[in-house]
């Protein structure tokens, strides 16, 4: 079944139930309005607290967008891309693409001018929705883009080179699309990236994105009476496909704009929802909130959320025992996924299985797993090897990179890149990446990327950027800097250079010494890493 089939079930059998809430914390006087209610006043989410819209609206506004792009002459297969903030849009938006026969193509907002450039060319998308947050990035590339590129503008004042999206889509019908849309259709390119550091097209097929939608409801048991609080970007696989179980279930939505313990609390307590996603410095500033007494439990209704999942880093097994100590009746899992894997649940460790904390659990509904050694054959149990997913939810391929495809995908079974061992229960436990990806806080940081960046400072000779491990977000990166002979370089000059890199993407530690290679002149990545982690240990225990 296509994953817009979902959509059109719910809008018969739930059309006047509030499908998706939006929650903007940032706003002080709280207005609430439905969607016909805002599009009669301005479109603009920045100005209310909260919007809503119903599953038959919803179904309305996603053939809205998908007949406005076939008027425009965008057919079956034809890609474009989503570069929005999460708003109440953004789903109809995507919807409507999946439903006009395209594919859709969500982009991090993160993502520099000269990035986006590149995804959409990569890609070769023919239309890029976007909302205001993005209009100096793109009047940056305007002129890259190829000819007849459609550029929808999602928000007030719209640019001359751009469409106006809410006046396109009013003027577009409201009837479904007469557009056949199979399984094995290709529906979605999601992006990450390869130890190059450049973003890889991850091509996925509509089966997969059901797949994706069915598991998450069979894994958390979602009801139509679940409300799931969404805080992460919904470009990421580990929003949308979570997200996935409440469309499956019919079941009520919530998009908060915004992460700070407060927040969450009030959203869980008004919304009344019962399935909360979080990451790991998210989970940890809520529980130092309640240690501080800032944030007192009895201040909101928490007595309905049932469950608390967190993925996208490793989860350090202090901080659920933490959590169950103010949370004893909560339900928990942990999610691992890739993107190549349609996102979080190829394992997960069970809502039952909070007892093997640590781990990251057993293969998720209808996936296979194995680990296997250098030669691809499976290794005993106990031993480390590489881990390896099997399943519906699998990539199609890297797009336009053969290659790179090859070097994962091997007989339908995908090579993770994560090193992992098996415990005498089953249960598969994370050891080391086999890449050097960083995974800070949930985005993952490419280390060449940073390190090409850094390599242009006149008094840099050689850099080395490693991830070390961090209590609150998983893992930070580090910069190596060996100075050239004869300049004195200081962190606050080197903290000044990266002013021009995205912040996230910014090293939190800096390290003046020289840089470690091996005989064939590449960075030596462990070594770097255990001779830092052993100083770092060693500072610990000087502290105490």
């Amino acid at each position: 079944m296509p994953i817009t089939d979902l959509l059109e079930r719910n809008s018969k059998l739930f059309g006047d139930e509030v499908a998706l809430v939006e929650i903007n914390p940032e706003i002080r006087e709280e207005q609430r309005v439905t969607w016909k209610e805002y599009e009669l006043i301005q479109p603009t989410s920045t100005a209310f607290y909260r919007r809503s819209i119903t599953w038959s609206v919803f179904d309305e506004k996603a053939n809205r967008v998908a007949n406005e792009l076939i008027a425009r002459g965008i057919r079956p297969g034809q890609k474009c891309a989503v570069l929005l903030m999460n708003c109440l849009e953004w789903l109809p938006i995507y919807f409507g693409v999946l439903k006009s026969g395209a594919v859709v193509v969500p982009l991090n907002f993160r993502f520099t001018g000269e990035e986006i450039d590149y995804c959409l060319k990569l890609a070769d998308c023919d239309v890029v929705f976007y909302g205001p947050e993005f209009i100096g990035r793109i009047e940056d590339i305007v002129g890259h883009l190829k000819d007849k590129m459609l550029l929808y503008y999602v928000g007030d004042s719209c640019p001359s080179y751009a469409e106006d999206y809410y006046r396109c889509v009013s003027n577009s019908s409201s009837t479904a699309p007469k557009v056949l849309i199979r399984d094995e259709d290709n529906g979605a390119i999601y992006y990450s990236s390869g130890t190059t550091g450049f973003p890889k097209a991850i091509l996925l097929k509509h089966e997969a994105l059901t797949q994706a939608a069915e598991m998450e409801a069979r894994h958390h048991e979602t009801t139509k009476q679940d409300c799931f609080l969404c805080i992460p970007p919904l470009y990421h696989t580990g929003a949308t496909m979570h997200w996935f179980g409440s469309l499956y279930t019919g079941s009520r939505g919530v998009l908060l704009k915004g992460h700070s313990p407060e927040a969450v609390f009030r959203a869980v307590s008004e919304e009344q929802c019962t399935i909360v996603w979080l990451l790991v410095p998210w989970a940890q500033d809520i529980l130092a909130k309640l240690d501080s007494g800032e944030l007192k439990m009895e201040d909101y209704k928490l007595s309905q959320w049932r469950l608390m999942h967190i993925g996208a880093q490793p989860v350090p097994p202090s901080l659920i025992r933490h959590w169950l100590e103010y949370f004893p009746h909560h339900k928990y899992d942990t999610n691992y996924g890739l993107s190549e894997s349609t996102g979080p649940g190829c394992v997960h460790l069970g809502m039952e299985n909070v007892h093997k904390v640590g781990a990251i659990g057993i293969p998720g509904y209808r996936w296979e797993t194995k680990i296997i050694d250098e030669n691809g054959v499976p290794v005993k149990q106990g031993e480390v090897g590489e881990l390896c997913v099997k399943g519906a939810g699998v990539m199609v391929e890297y797009y336009y990179d053969p290659e790179a495809t090859a070097a994962c995908l091997k007989d339908g079974w995908l090579l993770t890149g994560d090193m992992a061992r098996q415990d005498e229960d089953g249960f598969i436990f994370l050891v080391d990446r086999k890449k050097d990806v960083i995974i800070s806080g949930g985005e993952n940081l490419y280390p060449v990327q940073i390190e090409a960046f850094l390599a242009a400072h006149p008094k840099i000779h050689d850099v080395a950027v490693i991830g070390l491990p961090d209590q609150r977000l998983g893992e930070i990166a580090a910069a190596i800097i060996q100075v050239k002979e004869g300049a004195e370089l200081t962190e606050e000059e080197v903290n000044q250079f990266c002013v021009d890199l995205p912040r996230y993407k910014r090293p939190r530690k800096i390290i003046f010494d020289d840089v470690i290679r091996n005989a064939t002149g590449k960075i030596d990545k462990p070594k770097e890493r255990e001779k830092y982690n052993s100083l770092r240990l060693v500072e610990e225990q000087n502290t105490r």
